[in-house]
């Protein structure tokens, strides 16, 4: 059996990735957000450069990562998880977590892509299936009449709205129609392989976020922060952010509670107001718990400098 390693990682959703070119030239090139891309493809994901970066291991076999959480183009991830099989050369020891940490992280082409820390697991651990929770932030930003008012370090990591306040009850009460066991097809984009398409969602809130630091003095003061969480041990394809743009909907007064609660039981996702997906670059994965270390969270203590 192959030495098994699991792997905390980060990205940002950053769709800017630099390509030399045969005459030197630098151009842009999109990531096509986790899930490793196949064949000849201008679009690369994050699974590509971790897998790219691994071949420096020189493992006997090609080193595939199964990620934990496949998220879309322009998603963030505080948090990621992954498995890998490194198999080295007769007679020569397993690498060590540390070494596979720094290894990863020097020959990685992405700025974005960071490893955080590595484990060494049993050979059945399996980084998707072994979850137990995930959690999901959204960021909301008002009091923002025109998108080019945002900061321009916000611009791509929250969804900027033109109204200049949310009504936070009634998103709250709308999210509690939401939470527990529940079908949750409405909420489900095409595409999605899921067959069975039940979820518990564990834990929904809906509260005023931490001020930016981005925001200058001579900058719009009007604008405030929200921040919108969702945990389950998983979701469905885009559930997080058509949920967001549903209780966003009602916070502008759009829809209401009620109204929440019969798009949910009508389990049809290409209602008018369902159907509303809310924008990438708001959203981040920001915890991947197991049962055996991840319960208690992450000791960023521990990571280092990694």
């Amino acid at each position: 059996m192959f030495p098994r390693h699991h792997l905390q990682f980060l990205h940002s959703g950053s769709r800017e990735v630099c390509e030399t070119t045969t005459r030197g030239a630098i151009c842009s090139l999109d990531v096509c957000g986790v899930a490793a891309v196949r064949g000849n493809h201008r679009a690369i994901g994050v699974q590509n450069f971790l897998e790219e970066a691994a071949k420096r291991l020189n493992s006997v076999e090609p080193v595939r990562f199964t990620i934990s959480s496949r998220t879309d183009a322009g998603v963030h991830a505080m948090s990621n998880a992954a498995h890998l099989d490194i198999h080295r050369r007769s007679g020569l020891p397993p690498y060590s977590p540390e070494v596979v940490t720094q290894a990863l992280n020097t020959h990685l082409k992405h700025r974005a892509i960071r490893v955080l820390k590595a484990f060494r697991v049993p050979n059945d651990f399996h980084a998707r299936h072994a979850a137990t929770s995930r959690t999901y932030l959204y960021r909301l930003a008002t009091g923002c009449p025109w998108p080019d008012q945002l900061p321009v370090f916000e611009q791509n990591v929250c969804w900027a709205l033109q109204t200049k306040c949310l009504d936070v009850a009634a998103m709250q009460e709308a999210a509690q129609h939401l939470l527990g066991t529940h079908d949750f097809s409405a909420f489900q984009s095409a595409g999605s392989p899921a067959t069975n398409t039940v979820r518990t969602l564990q834990r929904i809130s809906v509260s005023s976020g931490p001020a930016s630091p981005f925001v200058l003095p001579q900058e719009n003061r009007r604008l405030q922060f929200w921040t919108l969480e969702f945990e389950s041990q998983s979701f469905l394809y885009r559930q997080v952010r058509r949920m967001t743009a549903v209780l966003v909907a009602v916070g502008q007064g759009t829809l209401t509670p009620t109204q929440v609660k019969a798009i949910l039981e009508s389990q049809d996702p290409l209602g008018k107001y369902q159907a509303r997906v809310a924008p990438a670059h708001g959203l981040f994965l920001k915890s991947v718990l197991y049962d055996d270390f991840g319960k208690r969270g992450w000791d960023w203590k521990e990571l280092g400098s990694h």
